[in-house]
């Protein structure tokens, strides 16, 4: 087909220079200075039939000399030869990232720029490319094209479902050259590598909070602006993340895929099975700088130093009492439901007494069951509290 639209084309391009050429003028006698302007024509349209002589019909006739590779011009051929070179002629002039094309160049610029030419029309979410924003169109559709032969789980985009196999494979093709540590994604391998770097280059322009990716600090900016894009449809509640929400929607189907292979407890979220994990191997990796006490979560040595700075950032509506982490809040609202709010969740099923919390009913419970779990050590004496014991043991 594309031979016989090239060969209509070389005899469309003669047949014109042909009726050029035996153009006369209304007289019949040949016009000298339209034939000039003609001929000059003439030329230029035989130059472009030269070169559109000159286009192969071969669709990929251009072969890169390294690999194989057919190209459909020698523009692409070049293009693609950079693969090889490593050239990167295209350069930033903000940050100093180079591209090997200049199509590249100037999507990256709109990272600076803060140009976000493709809206969803359902939501209203700008994205930097159209693939971003075909992508995302699948949380709105429901769309997941890419599914696990092995458990049927399906995905948005084929990347997810690579790193997905690997829970089945336990492949972890990412590895600390500093500790050996092992890793299923290049971004936790990347992120890992900040740990003995301590470079954290993203920083919050409204707490000045730093972080080692950019996608720790979009989520860490949503608590700022209060924007919660992803909700789910069976109980309305929204979060700041689509693997939140994820996580979510699992208490409402109960499942529970990432399981311990020493002791089969099942976790929702791979991130509660890794900190699982550390009650068997003992590994505490989150230190505190000043003291040298290590914990099992950075959420825990957070709360720790907070003793040393004495930062108590929750505070009840009710009294302005502040604490360090929010169990302690918790804790004081429910011995403070009484005068607060009056709530008294746990109820003795012998009596009816309510209690404010769980440690109480327990306690007073034992006045009908005659248990007396706390004993002197010198006279045997039994008590159902502790504090009886104690004021016991002073006499």
């Amino acid at each position: 087909m594309y031979q016989s639209v090239h060969n209509r084309a070389i005899l469309m391009c003669e047949v014109n220079t042909r009726e050029r050429r035996d153009y006369r003028g209304s007289s019949g006698e040949p016009q000298q200075h339209h034939d000039a302007e003609k001929a000059e024509q003439s030329l230029s349209r035989s130059e472009h039939l030269q070169k559109h002589q000159q286009i192969p019909t071969d669709d990929q006739s251009h072969c890169c000399s390294d690999c194989g590779k057919g190209c459909k011009s020698s523009s692409e051929l070049k293009i693609h030869q950079q693969v090889h070179t490593g050239e990167k002629p295209y350069c930033c002039s903000d940050c100093g990232k180079r591209f090997s094309r200049s199509n590249s160049l100037k999507v990256h610029l709109r990272i600076h720029t803060g140009e976000k030419s493709h809206h969803c029309f359902d939501c209203g979410k700008s994205y930097l490319r159209l693939k971003s924003l075909k992508v995302h169109m699948r949380i709105h559709t429901g769309e997941k094209p890419y599914s696990c032969d092995q458990c049927g789980k399906s995905f948005t985009i084929s990347s997810c479902l690579t790193i997905h196999q690997r829970t089945h494979t336990g492949e972890k093709p990412y590895s600390c050259t500093q500790c050996g540590k092992s890793f299923t994604t290049s971004s936790q391998w990347i992120v890992h590598q900040r740990t003995h770097t301590g470079k954290k280059s993203l920083s919050c322009t409204q707490c000045g909070k730093s972080f080692t990716h950019l996608g720790s600090l979009l989520s860490h900016q949503r608590k700022h602006t209060g924007e919660k894009s992803y909700s789910c449809d069976q109980c309305g509640k929204s979060f700041t993340q689509s693997s939140n929400l994820v996580s979510h929607q699992r208490t409402h189907t109960g499942e529970k895929p990432y399981s311990c292979d020493q002791c089969g407890k099942s976790f929702t979220k791979s991130s509660s099975l890794i900190v699982h994990q550390r009650t068997h191997t003992g590994e505490k990796p989150h230190s505190c700088g000043q003291c040298g006490k290590s914990f099992v979560t950075s959420s825990h040595l957070i709360e720790h130093q907070r003793t040393h700075t004495g930062e108590k950032p929750h505070s009840c509506d009710q009294c302005d009492k502040r604490y360090s982490d929010k169990r302690s809040l918790i804790k004081h609202q429910k011995i403070h439901g009484r005068t607060h709010t009056g709530e008294k969740s746990y109820s003795c099923d012998q009596c009816g007494k309510s209690f404010g919390q769980s440690g109480e009913l327990t306690v007073h419970q034992r006045i009908h069951t005659g248990e007396k779990p706390y004993s002197c050590g010198q006279c045997g004496k039994s008590f159902g509290r502790l504090c009886h014991l104690t004021q016991h043991q002073r006499i």
